[in-house]
């Protein structure tokens, strides 16, 4: 088997452990356990607070002192135990430290997998701008096969979800033990800031930099408001009698995961779109698609013309995720030497699903409680709110990033 299968294989179950309950978690917190949003909020916080630090932390001993891959088995094995265990829980306090132990392990390995593949790919003389996309395109299939699992095995308002991602987990760690190895570079000449690691902090000194990695936080948050609360939302227009035996009450992360196959065609574009247009203005559609993402959430329903506006929703989510999460990823792999690979995509994901992801849950779980009355929650207010803020982010983002495409097109 080729490297590029077997990288693809190690992204399929990557991304179908979270698929198996990322998107229906909020439900089941919500409607089965009877969570407030604050709680659910806290619950999934735990993903930024463990990637404030896991992702750097990791990366710097997978650059440093310890393979990547072993430290990739290690991590998904702790995700098992504690996917296994979150499944007894239904206490909101427990089940926040229960998760945060799982964050903490599974947090890391989404930077560790996109530096394995980074690395493998460089090892066979391959392109990553051009061939990455395609083999993390299988990620994404991962995600959309284990969301019509939990789906349609009915599974959404259950712990069964958590059942599926600790068996996905324990199959992931034996294959792991089959990737090539990844020989660390040590140079006895490094200073003891190389050596731990800080030598990715130089990328702060760069003003570019320091303001593509600010707005990857403030884009971070954004990823939250759809993650969380997306089941929770269909599901609430069970409410309705009218709509209560709708196929998308009944089925909604299948509709969700509409969102997901959207990726896969998204994904494929990326090399495209980053060779022809630059970083700036990928980042750019991402965040007018994410203003449309929610816009469209804030005025669909299950009427046909509502079921339209919400199956446009999804395909926009395709772009706004991958021409985010998967570009910026990319642009930090071309803008950094190989040495210290692991501990920037480390330090780009603490950005993203750590200080971002934090605040997106803390924050979004304050404006759900805002607008909710007698436990029903004014959605369309919710996602025009969530809206708002993306747009905002757009304007600023396009006056204060300046990249100049063309004087690195050639790099990319």
């Amino acid at each position: 088997m080729n490297i590029k299968d077997r990288l693809k294989i190690m992204l399929f179950f990557q991304y179908f452990i979270w698929g198996s309950w990322l998107v229906t978690f909020g439900s089941y917190l919500f409607k089965t356990l009877h969570f407030s949003g604050t709680e659910v909020g806290m619950i999934f916080s735990t993903k930024g607070l463990a990637a404030l630090i896991m992702p750097c932390i990791i990366g710097i001993i997978a650059d440093k002192f310890v393979q990547a891959k072993y430290l990739y088995m290690l991590c998904h094995s702790i995700c098992a135990i504690a996917l296994f265990y979150a499944a007894s829980v239904d206490n909101s306090t427990v089940l926040f430290w229960v998760m945060l132990c799982n964050a903490l392990a599974f947090m890391p390995t989404i930077a560790l997998s996109n530096s394995i593949s980074y690395h493998c790919l460089d090892n066979s003389k391959l392109d990553t701008v051009t061939v990455f996309p395609k083999i993390r395109v299988y990620g994404t299939i991962g995600f959309i096969i284990a969301m019509w699992m939990i789906s349609l095995l009915k599974f959404e308002l259950s712990n069964a979800q958590l059942y599926v991602a600790c068996a996905a987990s324990v199959i992931l760690v034996l294959y792991s033990a089959t990737l090539p190895d990844i020989a660390i570079k040590k140079d006895p000449k490094q200073s003891w800031a190389a050596r731990l690691g800080f030598d990715a902090f130089v990328l702060f000194k760069k003003p570019t930099m320091a303001v593509f990695f600010l707005f990857a936080m403030l884009l971070g948050a954004i990823l939250q408001f759809t993650n969380t609360y997306g089941g929770a939302f269909l599901h609430d227009f069970d409410r309705i009698p009218e709509f209560k035996d709708s196929l998308i009450v009944q089925y909604p992360a299948i509709l969700l995961s509409v969102s997901q196959m959207a990726e896969v065609a998204f994904i494929l574009t990326i090399p495209f779109f980053l060779k022809k247009f630059g970083i700036k203005k990928v980042i750019m559609i991402s965040i007018i698609a994410w203003t449309l993402r929610f816009g469209l959430f804030a005025f669909g329903d299950p009427t046909p013309f509502g079921f339209v506006l919400l199956m446009l929703s999804m395909i926009v989510y395709g772009c706004a995720f991958d021409f985010f999460n998967i570009s910026g990823s990319i642009f930090i792999e071309k803008e950094v030497s190989s040495n210290i690979r692991a501990s920037a995509q480390g330090l780009y994901m603490t950005m993203v699903n750590g200080i971002g992801a934090y605040l997106g849950s803390i924050l979004s779980g304050i404006v759900i409680d805002m607008y909710t009355h007698d436990g029903v929650k004014d959605w369309q207010s919710i996602w025009l709110i969530f809206a708002s803020y993306a747009l905002i982010l757009g304007i600023i983002f396009y006056f204060t990033f300046n990249y100049d495409h063309k004087k690195t097109e050639t790099a990319l």
